[in-house]
């Protein structure tokens, strides 16, 4: 049988696939011209299997199916013999994955989790958004959106309703930590999420940079690589260079990572010359990224912390800035997640297909991914300088996300959270914002603004920041 009549057989039999099939068929069969011809009738014969299941499916199974149901199945299934990282991205998920990477979407500004009770309940204002404007509180409990109740209501589907395109209004009733309710009407705009954040907040909700104002050791935590991420990090550093920074911590524990771009900017920013990082691929040529001088900061100890949750851009930063003794990596040995993924437009932007291309190497020649046989022994990820490892235990790794979780909370007034008549029962703290399974009470003096414990007031309960504030003491007295 000719390729010819191959193509035509598929199309003959796979009318249900529509002219996407026709092109990818076509495209294949000129391209696999160097291919025997044993090799190219095994391939359009495959495409007829798929083809011919699809048409049974839809003609003669019992229950009526969805044609798309069945595509995405498909799409689905065959990326499931691909690594984790490759995956089908529907019309439904697309938005929110582009809101993932870009950190920007169109809202209100507020972060939302459960409430003990059920209920949905404000975990924090984001700072300079319309709802930290309109004076929505950390602890707020949500009662109504758009006139509705929100008994019942899933966390995905109130964080719907509350996004929407930009200048538009949504309304919604809290319950205020002193119990007061409060309704309010606010517009929408596009919300940008910060990704650079700082040690503390200052009396304007603003991050304070400076860890320690007396040894003059700044703190930068970069939650995630967007492309902002780099103009936010070089601004706070200006920051703290204007306020006699003489040593960084530059906290990426568990940063999943994000955009390519942001990483190497990251890099670039404290490399003056060298490679940041090179990708190979099966259908791509190599290709190498390269500090330029320009623009580089330096003069200062970085200390980096990671951890097991460090990821993609961040270990790539991780890694570079430690090949070129730029930078101390102290904490624990990183994910190991150094694929690459492009972003492939599906239905001329409707859907996406992510698919890995390629790999991440480091300036030193080592590996970054951790492939799926490779055990402790192998080369993979990024490991902490020698004398640098701090692991922590799994209640460590809890707590200190807790920590940052308390930390990052935009707080009222403590004047605001008090009642201003006896109640019958106290009122429920703002602080609360734990998952629905936890019951455990949360204890009152916990809860108090003013006594909330930061990392600028006890510095020594986080061991792997303790380790880089005694990397960086012991590099400022050298250097006195």
């Amino acid at each position: 049988m000719t390729v010819r009549a191959l193509v035509s057989a598929v199309l003959a039999a796979s009318w249900l696939m529509g002219p996407t099939v026709v092109r990818a068929a076509e495209a294949t069969a000129e391209a696999d011209q160097a291919k025997t011809q044993k090799e190219r009738e095994e391939y359009y014969e495959l495409y007829k299997v798929l083809a011919d299941t699809l048409d049974q499916v839809e003609r003669n199974y019992v229950e009526d199916v969805d044609r798309r149901e069945l595509f995405e199945a498909a799409i689905e299934g065959i990326l499931e013999k691909l690594d984790p990282y490759s995956n089908y991205i529907s019309p439904e998920e697309l938005s929110r994955f582009k809101t993932s990477v870009e950190q920007e979407f169109g809202g209100i500004g507020i972060q939302v989790g459960p409430d003990r009770d059920g209920g949905l309940r404000v975990t924090s204002p984001l700072y300079g958004t319309p709802a930290y404007r309109a004076g929505v509180m950390a602890g707020d409990r949500i009662t109504e959106i758009a006139g509705e109740s929100t008994d019942g209501m899933s966390l995905d589907e109130a964080v719907r309703r509350m996004k929407g395109e930009a200048g538009t209004t949504v309304s919604f009733k809290v319950i205020h930590p002193n119990g007061k309710q409060a309704e309010y009407t606010i517009e929408r705009e596009i919300i940008h999420v910060q990704s650079v954040l700082g040690a503390t907040r200052k009396n304007d909700d603003t991050w304070n940079f400076m860890f320690d104002d007396e040894k003059k050791i700044g703190y930068l935590r970069l939650t995630a690589f967007s492309r902002d991420t780099a103009r936010e990090l070089r601004d706070a550093v200006k920051e703290l260079q204007g306020a006699g920074m003489k040593g960084l911590v530059l906290d990426l524990r568990f940063n999943p990572g994000g955009l390519l771009n942001a990483a190497i900017e990251v890099s670039d920013m404290f490399v003056a010359e060298g490679k940041i990082v090179s990708t190979r691929g099966k259908n791509t040529a190599e290709r190498t990224w390269e500090a330029e001088k320009p623009g580089t900061i330096d003069g200062f100890p970085i200390a980096v912390l990671v951890n097991h949750f460090s990821a993609s851009a961040s270990e790539i930063v991780a890694a570079c800035l430690q090949d070129h003794n730029v930078a101390v990596v102290i904490g624990e040995r990183t994910w190991g997640k150094g694929s690459v993924q492009n972003v492939v437009d599906l239905e001329e932007g409707k859907s996406a297909l992510k698919l890995t291309t390629a790999s991440y190497w480091r300036p030193s020649g080592k590996n970054i991914h951790r492939g799926p046989k490779d055990d402790e022994s192998k080369e993979w990820g990024v490991k902490p300088n020698e004398g640098y490892e701090v692991k922590f235990s799994n209640d460590e790794t809890f707590a200190l996300m807790e920590h940052w979780r308390d930390r990052d909370i935009i707080r009222a007034p403590e004047a605001a959270t008090k009642p201003e008549e006896p109640q019958a029962a106290a009122p429920e703290q703002p602080m609360e914002a734990q998952p629905a399974s936890d019951t455990e009470p949360e204890k009152t003096d916990e809860a108090k603004p003013a006594e909330t414990t930061t990392e600028a007031a006890k510095p020594f309960e986080d061991r792997q920041l303790q380790k880089a504030l005694d990397y960086l003491s012991t590099e400022l007295a050298k250097a006195d």
